[in-house]
């Protein structure tokens, strides 16, 4: 079985670790994956832990190897990580610190993933804030996994992680969370030797995530013991590692990436944005300690002004940018468990997603002509194809329609004509059909080379009235709609646009009308809160 697995180098530096080194030892001997190496890099131990781990390696003399560099000096963990680097034999790399521990399947389940996608570089996934090591009861409920911050189970590249990491304090891994590919670490040149003491781990990471498409699982497979002795124990203690403040550390690793990602010459936007604000506090200290100031006064403003106050004052100055404290937010009318209409606000004038369908239509009105296909009736058909028709058609599924010219089901199709229709208009249908890929199948085949399909489907939606709910199946994002219609239709050929915001969905959800919201209000776009999905596609001229 071995012969058909990859060899996972497992690094461990350690100094005057004889407390915990057996135990991270221990771990990697209880892996369930087997083809593994141990290299222990003494970093100038004066301890027992040279001997510990010496012993170790002679009694597993072709799995555990013990390295320490010239004249057992104290050289860093960055130096002694890069000299277990270049003694691998691996394929893939493993980091575990000396007061840290593997969970069994740890191997096991990285190595599966790094296997099944070839261009990852490197994956990692949550590890456990271990506080119960010392065995006491209160400690156990001190316990936590330590959050991603990030979409678990996604495959991100570059730079995206960095931007991440960037912009979120304390979502970066911790070392004993991670696997790489060892052709991926030295592409990047390990660790920077210049860097020894705190932010190391970050120079690797902020490398890799530049160089080759990590992956973030969701699993935890990994203990990062939390004690008062440990190096970063003592730097948080001494003021040296802290996020939410200034600290000499985190100032040298920002100048550090600057310097990095201006060589590799990364124009990524939002990456520079990430590392200019983090970067704030020690380019601008006067202006950063004002905001810290201001910021303080807001809490105390918070606490002391009465609520309604607040608010007033809040909204009159900082508008939508204002954000009431929790408990403070005024519902008013919309404090109800039922909306003010059923029917998407019929009784109350046009509804929220009509006027995106209708200023749709609008923008592609050159598109409706020729012989044009709607569903139910021809309403929109007369309104905006007016003298461009040549002829006008309507489909409805069952019998009884007397504006149907045509009787036919979208997912089956056979008596509806293929190459027939310069435009065909479907607004808001295809959720309530289940077998979706059928129906845009039946779209594509109908539609005459150069013809225009223009649909519209809801995301952030109510069923409405009962009559819907047991027809309709689904809702969409503008992600689920690119990749439908990329089945039928070339990638180029397709136009799609959200509409809505966090207001107009709330309006929309509760059945208000569009007479009750501004129209500045309703044209602002928020891709975080697609109440409408408009999509234009047109068939190739040729197959």
């Amino acid at each position: 079985m071995m012969k058909n697995q990859p060899l996972v180098s497992v690094i461990t530096p350690f100094l005057n670790a004889e407390k915990f080194i057996q135990e991270a030892i221990e771990s990697v001997l209880a892996q369930s994956y087997e083809n593994w190496e141990l290299l222990l890099v003494d970093d100038g131990s004066t301890d027992k832990s040279s001997a510990l781990a010496q012993q170790y390696a002679s009694l597993y003399p072709h799995k555990i190897y013990y390295f320490e560099h010239e004249a057992h000096q104290n050289r860093g963990k960055s130096t002694s990580r890069n000299l277990g680097i270049s003694k691998a034999q691996g394929e893939y790399i493993a980091l575990l610190d000396a007061d840290d521990v593997y969970l069994p399947q740890k191997l096991e389940h990285q190595v599966a993933i790094l296997s099944s996608q070839p261009e990852t570089g490197m994956v990692y996934g949550p590890t456990q804030h271990w506080h119960s090591w010392t065995g006491k009861q209160e400690d156990y409920q001190r316990d936590n996994i330590r959050p991603l911050g990030v979409q678990p189970n996604t495959l991100f590249y570059p730079p995206s992680l960095l931007t991440q990491y960037l912009n979120i304090d304390g979502i970066v891994p911790c070392t004993c969370g991670l696997l790489a590919r060892k052709k991926v670490i030295e592409a990047v040149g390990g660790y920077d030797d210049t860097i020894q003491h705190m932010f190391e781990d970050q120079v690797l990471l902020a490398k890799i995530c530049l160089h080759a498409p990590v992956f973030v699982d969701g699993n935890c497979w990994d203990r990062y013991r939390q004690h008062p002795d440990s190096s970063c124990s003592q730097a948080m203690q001494a003021g040296e590692y802290h996020y939410s403040k200034p600290n000499r550390p985190h100032q040298f690793y920002l100048n550090w990436l600057e310097k990095y990602i201006t060589a590799q010459g990364v124009k990524d936007a939002e990456l520079w944005k990430g590392l200019h604000k983090a970067s704030f506090p020690y380019r601008h200290p006067v202006l950063y300690f004002l905001s810290r100031v201001q910021k303080k006064l807001k809490q105390i403003a918070r606490k002391r002004l009465p609520g309604s106050i607040h608010r007033f004052v809040g909204t009159r100055l900082l508008r939508d940018k204002y954000i009431p404290p929790t408990g403070d937010v005024d519902f008013g009318s919309l404090r109800r468990v039922t909306p003010m209409s059923y029917v998407f606000g019929y009784d109350r004038g046009q509804p929220v997603d009509r006027y995106y369908i209708e200023n749709f239509l609008t923008l592609y009105q050159d598109d409706i002509r020729g012989r044009v296909l709607e569903i139910g009736d021809d309403g929109y058909t007369r309104q905006f194809g007016g003298d461009r028709l040549t002829q006008s058609d309507v489909l409805h599924v069952t019998k009884g329609n007397p504006k149907a010219t045509i009787i036919g089901d979208l997912t089956v199709g056979d008596n509806i004509p293929s190459n027939s229709f310069d435009c065909f208009i479907l607004t808001h249908t295809i959720q309530l059909i289940y077998d979706v890929r059928a129906a845009l199948a039946t779209v594509h085949r109908i539609l005459k080379p150069g013809g225009v399909a223009l649909v519209t489907v809801p995301g952030i939606s109510h069923i409405g009235d009962y009559q819907w709910a047991d027809y309709w199946c689904w809702s969409f994002t503008a992600l689920s709609v690119q990749k439908l219609f990329e089945e039928f239709f070339p990638k180029e050929n397709i136009e799609i646009e959200t509409h809505g915001n966090v207001l107009v969905a709330t309006a929309f959800l509760y059945g208000l009308a569009t007479e009750e919201l501004k129209r500045e209000e309703l044209d602002y776009r928020d891709r975080n809160y697609q109440v409408t999905i408009t999509i234009r596609a047109v068939k190739p001229q040729t197959p």
